[in-house]
């Protein structure tokens, strides 16, 4: 809650890329730490918390922000409803191949860690959105 409330305030105010970016790259950061804080107790154990917790939904303020830049805030509702669609696809394929992993090599280690470097090039692809005037653009690949 209080990582979504701060998000949207700092929506209003900083470039939504750079907040992406952030957010996407701590959030990879902390679940590259996460099978080294399982195994070290306690303390560790809490530091990711605090980390992937202040993240969880962070990103949805700013997702929101640069929806409604690119389509206009008419058709932000409907574009950003098929953004939630294809999460929820994502996420459900992502936690049967993680449970896939798990059987295969005995550990959630590589999923994880997996999962993470994924986060830090969503990071990266994040900062390839491109503002232009009043709208944001997502680059295009050069063909």
């Amino acid at each position: 809650m209080v990582g979504t409330t701060l998000s949207g305030w700092l929506s209003d105010r900083l470039d939504n890329r750079v907040l992406l970016f952030w957010y996407y790259g701590l959030r990879g950061l902390s679940l590259i730490f996460l099978p080294y804080a399982l195994n070290s107790g306690y303390t560790m154990l809490l530091i990711f918390s605090v980390f992937y917790g202040l993240d969880w939904i962070a990103t949805v303020p700013p997702t929101v922000k640069i929806t409604s830049d690119l389509f206009g805030r008419e058709q932000a509702g409907m574009v950003f409803g098929w953004i939630l669609v294809a999460h929820q696809i994502g996420a459900s394929t992502a936690t049967y191949g993680a449970g896939l992993m798990r059987q295969w090599l005995g550990s959630y280690s590589v999923p994880f860690v997996t999962a993470g470097f994924l986060c830090l090039f969503a990071a990266i692809m994040a900062m390839r959105i491109v503002k232009s005037g009043k709208a944001t653009h997502i680059v295009e690949a050069k063909a």
